[in-house]
């Protein structure tokens, strides 16, 4: 029997840690809960709470990946940005109907669901930027006392 030899492929599925994207992907789910339940527009109408939020589970994105020295930090958090618009179309589809008696959001809009997808790709590939800035900042640091 030959020597079964480790896979050198970087495919954009190598090395991503899913149950850390999974569960990134399901905390961004706090702004739309944040929305869907009023607690937005009674903390302070208009765009502050959305945008407050928006930076800071870009904040825990970044420090969850670079705390936990993920091997692909940019991929990690974009496959964690795709995750966030999958649930966030999925729960949109499941919750719309019962809170508003109808289907609403991207599912009713053929491209909407692509466009979710890619903003959403795209919000993760900038904290998957800064990840990768924030790692070189604290490696360049650890090499000079």
């Amino acid at each position: 029997m030959g020597e079964r030899t480790p896979s050198t492929s970087r495919g954009p599925w190598s090395e991503i840690p899913w149950p850390l994207v999974l569960g990134l992907g399901a905390l961004a789910l706090i702004r739309p809960l944040l929305n869907v339940t009023g607690i937005a527009d009674a903390l302070s109408p208009g765009p502050t709470i959305p945008v407050v939020t928006t930076v800071v589970i870009t904040a825990v994105w970044v420090t969850a990946v670079v705390v936990a020295r993920v091997p692909r930090p940019l991929l990690t958090l974009v496959h964690a940005g795709l995750a966030y618009g999958v649930f966030a179309v999925v729960s949109s589809a499941i919750l719309s109907p019962l809170l508003q008696g109808e289907l609403q959001g991207p599912l009713t809009h053929p491209f909407a669901p692509v466009s979710v997808l890619a903003v959403n790709a795209l919000w993760g590939a900038l904290a998957g930027l800064l990840a990768l800035v924030a790692r070189a900042a604290l490696d360049r640091g650890a090499h000079h006392p």
